[in-house]
């Protein structure tokens, strides 16, 4: 094996590991909203943790973050929950950040 193999295959390991832990971090931040909007939304116990795993499963709609901020959005707007939209986003990426810390401790 060459060199230039060797440094091929360190960048794929490397590449692997990084889309890896970008899904887990946004996993996780979609969990933690859910938990976290559950709460707003007046949920407890196993009802939370229920909301949370939908609005996990809610970003596998489509790329991107659109499809858990609407779903969140639009159970706010159900239940009149009063949050402005870039409040949300802004709780959304705070989350992120917050995931992001979590994983690396593990």
């Amino acid at each position: 094996m060459t060199t230039f193999d060797q440094r091929e295959q360190a960048f794929e390991a490397l590449f692997v590991h990084d889309e890896t832990m970008k899904f887990s971090a946004y996993a996780r931040r979609n969990r933690l909203l859910g938990l976290w909007a559950a709460e707003a939304l007046g949920k407890q116990g196993e009802e939370a943790q229920a909301y949370a795993k939908a609005v996990l499963l809610a970003d596998f709609e489509e790329p991107g973050d659109d499809d858990v901020f609407r779903k969140v959005r639009r159970d706010f707007d159900h239940r009149g929950v009063e949050i402005a939209d870039v409040e949300l986003r802004r709780k959304m990426a705070e989350l992120l950040v917050l995931a992001v810390a979590q994983l690396k401790n593990e």
